[in-house]
């Protein structure tokens, strides 16, 4: 019998590729998403249909607008996760929770684990901090997956705005390059999550590509194959006076993940240059 999922936040950037791959892999999906089902409403969260796995990729993602939005980013991030914990637990469905390198304050040097103690400097971070809490005292079955840095179709990141301004003639960028983390195709990521479904493992996992670079690095790599010679500067984080305080240092270290699945995640290289060739982010 196929595997059931429910997919909530099933129209975003991980959700529809998830979705997509689940799919074709032969389960039964129901993905859900705003505005026939909102992640927020406790009644909608009480009635949503029996399955195996509920795949939770609904989130507030905006870091900034989270500063001044506190109370949303948590309902979202927080109070939602919860009630949907409390139906897993009730129903003994399993969960899978999407969860952020933002949790961790990026002052320690060096990958972070999985037991490494979260401190977040943000609003969002804290309130992904909340979510995870919550499934852990649901006694929910549960997986939270931490990732990092997300780009691939459906939605906007990183490699999107670079590469527009890049076709769009701009000839000059100045990108950060205080700030390391490891950049994540969704495609790649949907793949780690159907796999890990099919083990016994429960709790928390990093999951993101392999490798780690700085927004500058980024953006040079994304330049090399779209316009060569455009000029990326590099500029500190101070120039933006962004609302948010971001870690300067948050690559998740996937240890766990490679002794778990017996192989690496792909290279973020990979994974950027696969989504270019696709044309995904036109």
């Amino acid at each position: 019998m196929a595997m059931k999922t429910v997919v909530l936040g099933g129209k975003g950037m991980l959700g529809s590729v998830f979705t997509e791959a689940a799919t074709s892999a032969g389960m039964k999906v129901t993905s859900l998403d705003l505005p026939e089902f909102d992640i927020t409403d406790a009644d909608q969260v009480a009635g949503l249909p029996s399955a195996d796995w509920i795949i939770n990729c609904a989130g507030y993602t905006n870091v900034d607008n989270a500063e001044q939005e506190r109370e949303l980013a948590l309902a979202v991030n927080g109070t939602a996760v919860q009630n949907v914990a409390k139906f897993c637990a009730n129903t003994s469905i399993a969960l899978l929770h999407i969860s952020t390198d933002y949790v961790f304050n990026g002052t320690v040097k060096r990958p972070y684990c999985e037991d490494d103690v979260p401190e977040p400097l943000n609003a969002y971070g804290s309130s992904k901090l909340a979510g995870e809490q919550a499934i852990r005292k649901s006694g929910a079955e549960h997986i939270i997956a931490r990732t990092q840095s997300l780009f691939g179709p459906s939605g906007h990141n990183f490699v999107n705005t670079i590469a527009r301004c890049l076709r769009e003639g701009r000839e000059e960028l100045q990108v950060v390059d205080d700030q390391i983390s490891c950049p994540t195709y969704t495609v790649h990521l949907a793949e780690a999550i159907l796999e890990l479904l099919a083990t016994s493992y429960r709790g928390i996992i990093n999951i993101s590509s392999t490798g780690e670079c700085s927004w500058f690095e980024f953006a040079q790599a994304i330049a090399a194959e779209i316009a060569p010679d455009a000029v990326i500067k590099p500029v500190s984080s101070k120039v933006y006076n962004q609302s948010a305080v971001r870690p300067a240092y948050s690559v998740l270290s996937k240890s766990l993940y490679e002794q778990l699945m017996g192989k690496e995640m792909p290279h973020w290289l990979d994974g950027m240059r696969t989504y270019l060739e696709n044309g995904q982010w036109v």
